[in-house]
């Protein structure tokens, strides 16, 4: 049991109110959802929400919407998110009564081999450079969205983005600290300077930022579609710069791409349908999450009790160790989902559970044989969106692509060395992926549409979420705003272990008399400023017909309506 010392300081800072009205008999501040009854956006950038209403307005539907608000992002928050990174998505489909899932993560390089990293004497795929590009998948999510679902041509939805590119946009508080950190890390990488330092340095808040390359990029697509990213001249300058730079990533690997429309999985958490997207995504996590916590009475126990705390840890502990074990490219290695999502499996890890001890190390379960944006968009039709898509690590490998005004994605970073693991790497082969969308359908209609941005801490706050709505009967804003919990140093698909338990990492709000509790169980408790991610959340209000947004507190977004 470990105390670290950034904590003494400062758990017995109370929180911080703004103007927000604190929620009575929860001892946090919170603001008010958003109502609407035509349509509903709610995104991590204001102007991305007002364009995703535009296009509402102009007759667009709720995925013509997404496109659109996307576009925008990959322009205004370059560092989560952008057309050099992949993309997923849940979509409830009014017309077709049903959810579809979108998978539009790219594979890795066809040149590229395992033993290229042996003879190079490389253990871990670095985070930066050319070895850690895999194939974006973003564009080519969009013309599949667009093409089975959409109404509006692709060249109307990204004219938004190439006009902001062109005439420039002032930068927000959180996307300026985070531009200056990227910029500071990757400035040395060919051509970072002169996209996103102009005059020598990343835009502060309030500075008017361009990217006249991105728009012109933009504008190549728009007119000759999702071919001319993948076959024609960026295709091209892609193949060039990267055979430039070293890397692997090839005009062919680029004209191979394609995405994959699949079925989301579920399980139930107390009569309510919970909804993710299959490997090579960690979304399951949520729901092996979920299957353990139903087992106890969370409501009972209260939000911000030391038992729910380390209930959720433990569960975390041993869902995120399948994970580390089961979760790869279904191409390569049939993950045996139905068994990790199943009750029955959820009742026998349930059992490794002390109530009273944090455990040190976990096991995976006995198979039986056989920086990210995230959006959510409904329209007056009934159609609704969960979409995500990232770069990861923030701004991605550092690798972009001279005068095109973007970054690769460095998911390849993701895969495994180890020869013999699911997520090893191959040529070809989509590595396991952080980013996941999320949905909440009750009696097979749709509910809630929402997600939480950032690495590891998505499904975890994922579950969070749900807990907040379902056990502590929280409104969808509250649900996002409430103080939370992030669990890291878990055993990982790359190769690591957990040893010593790892660590909680709390955001204040907690009370000071939980945290005691759980030291004494053995915790490692560490307070951290940032990495709890971002929450963009839809409801639809099946009583009165309106929809309800919410948008996360800790960055600079906004859910709207009309």
């Amino acid at each position: 049991m470990k105390i670290f010392l950034s904590i003494i300081p400062l758990l017995f800072i109370p929180v911080m109110l703004t103007s927000q009205d604190r929620v009575a008999g929860r001892g946090f501040a919170t603001r008010s959802e958003v109502i609407a009854r035509n349509g509903m956006a709610a995104t991590s950038h204001p102007l991305a929400t007002q364009v995703a209403l535009d296009i509402l307005k102009k007759g667009g539907n709720a995925f013509d919407a997404a496109i659109a608000a996307n576009a925008v992002l990959g322009l205004m928050e370059p560092t989560g998110c952008g057309i050099g990174g992949d993309l997923f998505a849940i979509i409830w489909s009014a017309e077709k009564g049903k959810l579809y899932g979108l998978n539009a993560s790219g594979r890795s390089p066809r040149s590229l081999t395992l033993e290229y990293f042996r003879e190079n004497k490389i253990d871990r795929i670095p985070s930066y450079g050319p070895l850690s590009v895999s194939v974006p998948g973003c564009v080519d999510g969009w013309y599949e969205i667009n093409g089975m679902f959409g109404k509006m041509a692709m060249s109307d939805l990204l004219q938004p983005a190439i006009n902001y590119a062109r005439e420039g946009f002032p930068v927000t508080e959180v996307i300026g600290a985070a531009l200056k950190r990227n910029t500071q890390t990757l400035q040395n990488y060919p051509n970072i300077r002169e996209v996103y330092m102009p005059g020598g340095k990343a835009p502060e808040k309030g500075e008017i930022f361009r990217n006249p390359l991105l728009a012109g990029t933009l504008e190549k697509i728009a007119k000759g579609g999702r071919n001319e990213f993948y076959r024609g001249s960026i295709a091209k300058a892609i193949d060039a710069f990267m055979k430039q730079q070293g890397g692997f990533l090839s005009y062919d690997d680029l004209a191979r791409h394609h995405s994959e429309w699949i079925e989301p999985v579920s399980t139930t958490y107390r009569g309510y349908e919970v909804w993710e997207l299959p490997p090579n995504g960690q979304g399951i996590v949520t729901l092996q999450m979920l299957n353990i916590l139903e087992g106890y009475n969370l409501a009972e126990m209260g939000f911000g009790s030391a038992e729910y705390m380390h209930l959720f840890t433990e569960a975390k502990k041993l869902a995120f160790e399948d994970r580390a074990r089961y979760y790869a490219d279904p191409v390569f290695y049939k993950t045996p989902v139905a068994q990790l999502i199943s009750k029955k499996y959820a009742a026998e890890r349930r059992k490794l559970i002390n109530p009273d001890r944090a455990a040190q190390v976990y096991q995976p379960g006995r198979i039986e044989p056989a920086n990210t944006i995230y959006l959510t968009v409904a329209d007056r039709y009934g159609n609704m969106i969960s979409l995500i898509q990232s770069n990861y690590r923030g701004m991605g490998s550092g690798m972009c692509p001279t005068g095109l005004g973007f970054v690769l994605q460095d998911r390849g970073e993701s895969f495994s060395l180890e020869e013999g693991h699911p997520n090893c790497y191959a040529p070809g082969k989509r590595p396991f992926h952080t980013i996941i969308p999320a949905f909440i359908t009750r009696d097979g209609k749709p509910w809630i549409s929402f997600g939480v941005m950032g690495g590891d801490m998505q499904p975890q706050g994922h579950v969070q979420i749900i807990v907040n709505l379902i056990d502590f009967k929280m409104n969808l804003q509250e649900a996002g705003d409430a103080p939370r919990m992030y669990h890291t140093n878990s055993s990982e698909p790359t190769g690591e272990q957990m040893l010593d338990g790892g660590i909680l990492n709390l955001e204040t709000g907690f009370a000071w008399d939980e945290i005691q509790k759980l030291l004494r169980k053995g915790h490692n408790i560490q307070y951290n400023l940032g990495g709890y991610g971002g929450y963009q959340a839809i409801m639809w209000d099946e009583k009165n017909k309106v929809y309800y947004g919410a948008s996360e507190s800790r960055k600079d977004g906004q859910a709207a309506g009309y």
